[in-house]
């Protein structure tokens, strides 16, 4: 009994944890859905996830998590600023429309597994 090892975690970090993973999960249900034809998922679990982000976000403050709060929310300002400004062609013809869609999907793909790994160990986001 005296040699057991007892980890003590603060109820916010867990809190936090796990509430980052809830918008990872949600973000990658997104993401998976932008790449894999025929799989699209509501941009309504998008719009959710980010609201979550920004509602937390404050509780987040001076955490190692802040940074994943951050990146999740500039992941989905970019992505969304990049297809509007992409967009245009789709109208040009449907090939690059597909491509530059499909380039920007799965830069979103890797941003968001990129936290998550760095979230499952416990790290922040490099700045």
């Amino acid at each position: 009994m005296a040699n057991d090892i007892v980890t003590v975690t603060d109820k916010n970090e867990e809190s936090l944890r796990t509430i980052g993973w809830v918008s990872y999960l949600l973000h990658l249900a997104v993401a998976i859905g932008a790449v894999v034809p025929g799989a699209q998922v509501s941009v309504l679990i998008l719009l959710a996830a980010l609201l979550i982000d920004f509602v937390k976000r404050d509780d987040a403050q001076g955490t190692w998590q802040a940074s994943h709060f951050s990146w999740r929310i500039r992941s989905v300002l970019w992505a969304g600023l990049l297809y509007l400004l992409t967009s245009w062609l789709w109208l040009l013809l449907l090939v690059p429309g597909w491509i530059a869609w499909t380039l920007i999907s799965l830069w979103f793909l890797y941003r968001i597994v990129k936290g998550m790994v760095r979230l499952h160990a416990g790290r922040p986001m490099d700045a």
